[in-house]
C-alpha cells in the first residue's frame, strides 16, 4: 500500500507550482484558523463580568477576527483549488499513459483478460482513484498542519492540559488503524469483484443474440445475480468498516474534549493549583484548540474508506501498466515495401504449454503467390496468420519476409505491409469516409469513393441518409454484409503488397461474393496472399493450398493436385459439394 501512495504521488510532479501554491495557501489559512480561539478567547476576557464589558477592545477584536475566518476561509478555498487541479491533472496523466500502454500490449494479455474487467480499470478504477486524492490531498494534508499547529499553540499556553491531550491521541490513532487495516482488504475484495461485475456485462450485452437466441435470459440473470450478491455482501463490509471509523474516532475525541474542559475548568476555579491558573477566556481558547486538534482525526478517519478504496483501484491500474509490454523495437529494420517472398522455417508454437498447437511448420510462398489455409477448426489456421503479423512471437524457429527474418523488422512496418480482413468486423463511431479512411487517413474523398466502388459498397453508401458523411456504429443498423464490405473497402484504399484474408467474405450473399471475388482477383494480382476460407470454391484458383490437421500440414499442392490425391482435401471438398 504503501509503495501505491508514493507512486500515485510520483504522477503529481508535473504539477508541483499547483502543489506548491496549495501548501502556502493551506499553511497560511489554517495559521490565520489557528488564532481565532486566541481573538475568542481575548474577546471572552474583555467581558469578565456585569458592568465590566471592555466595548472598544470587543469592537476590536470581533473587527480583527471576522477579517481572521474571511481571509483564512479565501485562502482554504484557493487551496482546494489548486488540489483540484494536481488531482485531475495526475488522472489525466495516468488515464493516457494506461491507455497509451494498452496499445503496446500483446495481444496476449487482451486475450488472456476479461474485456470488461479493462475497461472499468481505464474508466471507474481511475474515476475513483481521482476522487481518493481529491479528498486525501486536501483533507490529509490540512489535517496534518491543523493538528501540529494547534499542538504548538497549546504547549505555549499550558503544558499540563497539553500533556494530557497529548497522552489521549495515541488511543485515537490506534483505533483509526485498525480500521483502516480491515477496511483495505474489503475494497480490494470489492474493486476485483467491480472489475468481474462489468466483465460480466459486456460478454452478456456484447452477445445479447446469443444470449436471447439460446433463452439463456434466466441462466445469465442467475450468474449476475450471484456475483452482483458478491459485490453488495464486500460493498456492505467495506461501507460497514468505513462507517465505524468516524463515530469512533469521535467518540474518542470526544473523551479527550470532556478531559480538557474538566481540568481546564478545575484549573480556573482553584481546585488544581497544579494545573496553573488561567483565565476564562485562556480556557475557552483551549476548549476551542483540544476541539480543533480532534476534528482532524475525525476527518482523516473519515476520509480513510475514501483513501482505501482509491488506493486498491490504483493497484489494479498499476497491475496493468506493469504487465509487459511488447519489446522495443526501436533499433529494428524499418521495412518500406518488399517483394513478398514469405519463408517460415520449422515453427513451432502453442498458446499454453500444456497443449501444443502448430509443431515444426515449414512453408515457402513466393512473391506473387495465392496461398489458402484450409483445415477443421482449430487446426492452427488463425495462429499462422498470428505468428506472421507477430501479433504472437514464435517460440521456435523463424518466419522470414524477403530473406529477412521478420524478428529483425519493426512491427508497425512489418504489419502496414500486409492488408488483412477478418470474419469480424469493426465498426468505429464515425462518418462512413473515415471508416473506411481508417488506414489512410489523409485519403482525398475521390480515392475513398473509389475504393468502395471497388468493393461494390458506393450503391448502398449514397442511399444512406448523408452519403459519405453519414455517421455510422457497429449498432447504427447496417447489416453484418455492408459492416464487412466497409472493412474490405478500407484494404482497397490502403493498396498493401500482400494480403491476409480470413474469411472476409463469410457475412456477403453469394451475389455479392461474386463481385467482391472479383475486386479481390484484382487487388490480389502480383502480391502474396494468404486466404482462409472455408468454402473451398474460393480458393480453387489459389497457387499453393495448405491442408492443415492439428498444427501440421498433412496435404499441399494446388486444388487440381489434391483432387487426384483423393485424400483430406478432396474429402472435403466433395463434403461441400455432393450429398448424400
Amino acid at each position: 500500500m504503501k509503495n501505491t501512495i508514493f507512486r500515485i504521488l510520483h504522477y503529481t510532479r508535473r504539477y508541483r507550482r499547483d502543489l506548491v501554491l496549495s501548501i502556502l495557501c493551506t499553511l497560511t489559512g489554517v495559521s490565520l484558523s489557528l488564532v481565532v480561539p486566541i481573538l475568542i478567547g481575548m474577546a471572552v476576557d474583555y467581558a469578565v463580568s456585569p458592568g465590566k464589558v471592555d466595548f472598544a477592545g470587543l469592537g476590536h477584536t470581533a473587527l480583527l477576527l471576522a477579517v481572521t475566518v474571511l481571509v483564512s476561509g479565501v485562502l482554504q478555498w484557493l487551496a482546494g483549488l489548486f488540489i483540484n487541479r494536481l488531482a485531475f491533472g495526475t488522472v489525466r496523466e495516468l488515464r493516457t499513459e494506461l491507455t497509451e500502454k494498452l496499445g503496446r500490449m500483446p495481444i496476449s494479455y487482451i486475450d488472456g483478460n476479461a474485456r470488461g474487467d479493462i475497461i472499468a480499470r481505464v474508466v471507474s478504477d481511475i474515476e475513483i482513484l481521482s476522487d481518493g486524492l481529491l479528498q486525501g490531498f486536501a483533507q490529509l494534508f490540512t489535517g496534518v498542519v491543523t493538528i501540529l499547529g494547534t499542538l504548538l499553540l497549546m504547549l505555549t499556553r499550558n503544558l499540563i492540559i497539553t500533556a494530557i491531550v497529548v497522552l489521549m491521541t495515541p488511543l485515537s490513532l490506534l483505533v483509526a488503524a485498525k480500521i483502516s487495516a480491515m477496511s483495505h482488504t474489503t475494497f480490494q475484495r470489492q474493486s476485483a469483484l467491480r472489475g468481474d461485475i462489468g466483465a460480466l456485462t459486456e460478454e452478456l450485452v456484447g452477445n445479447l443474440r446469443v444470449v436471447k437466441a439460446f433463452t439463456y435470459e434466466d441462466r445469465a440473470e442467475e450468474r449476475f445475480t450471484a456475483v452482483n450478491a458478491d459485490l453488495g455482501e464486500a460493498g456492505r463490509r467495506a461501507t460497514f468498516c468505513a462507517s465505524i471509523s468516524n463515530p469512533t474516532t469521535r467518540f474518542v475525541n470526544n473523551l479527550i474534549y470532556a478531559a480538557v474542559g474538566t481540568v481546564g475548568a478545575l484549573g480556573a476555579i482553584g481546585v488544581l493549583p497544579w494545573v496553573g491558573v488561567m483565565s476564562v477566556g485562556t480556557l475557552t481558547s483551549f476548549l476551542s484548540y483540544a476541539n480543533q486538534y480532534t476534528k482532524p482525526f475525525n476527518e482523516i478517519s473519515g476520509v480513510v474508506a475514501e483513501l482505501q478504496n482509491a488506493v486498491s483501484c490504483a493497484q489494479r491500474v498499476f497491475e496493468v501498466l506493469d504487465a509487459p509490454a511488447e519489446p522495443d523495437d526501436s533499433g529494428c529494420t524499418v521495412m518500406q515495401t518488399c517483394e513478398g517472398s514469405i519463408e517460415v522455417r520449422d515453427v513451432s508454437f502453442s498458446y499454453t504449454p500444456e497443449k501444443p498447437l502448430i509443431r515444426h511448420f515449414s512453408m515457402k510462398a513466393q512473391p506473387g503467390q495465392r496461398i489458402a489455409i484450409v483445415g477443421p477448426t482449430g487446426c492452427g489456421k488463425s495462429t499462422i496468420i498470428n505468428l506472421l503479423l507477430r501479433f504472437y512471437e514464435v517460440q521456435q524457429g523463424e518466419i522470414l519476409l524477403d530473406g529477412i527474418s521478420t524478428q529483425e523488422l519493426t512491427r508497425d512496418s512489418l504489419r502496414s505491409l500486409f492488408g488483412m480482413v477478418l470474419q469480424e468486423t469493426w465498426i468505429f463511431t464515425g462518418t462512413v469516409a473515415e471508416n473506411i479512411a481508417y488506414g489512410k487517413p489523409d485519403a482525398t474523398p475521390e480515392e475513398i469513393e473509389q475504393a468502395a466502388r471497388a468493393v461494390h459498397a458506393h450503391g448502398f453508401i449514397k442511399r444512406l441518409p448523408e452519403g459519405y458523411q453519414t455517421v455510422i456504429s457497429d449498432s447504427s443498423g447496417l447489416s453484418q454484409g455492408q459492416k464487412q464490405l466497409l472493412c474490405i473497402a478500407r484494404i482497397m484504399l490502403t493498396d498493401p503488397p500482400m494480403l491476409i484474408l480470413d474469411e472476409a467474405t463469410s457475412s456477403i450473399d453469394l451475389r455479392t461474393e461474386h463481385r467482391i471475388q472479383r475486386a479481390f482477383e484484382k487487388l490480389m494480382r502480383g502480391r502474396t496472399s494468404f486466404i482462409i476460407a472455408h468454402r473451398l470454391s474460393t480458393i480453387r484458383s489459389a497457387d499453393l493450398i495448405l491442408v492443415m490437421r492439428d498444427g501440421n500440414i498433412i496435404e499441399q499442392g494446388t486444388h487440381d493436385t489434391l483432387m487426384a490425391q483423393n485424400g483430406s482435401y478432396a474429402q472435403l471438398y466433395q463434403s461441400q459439394f455432393h450429398t448424400a
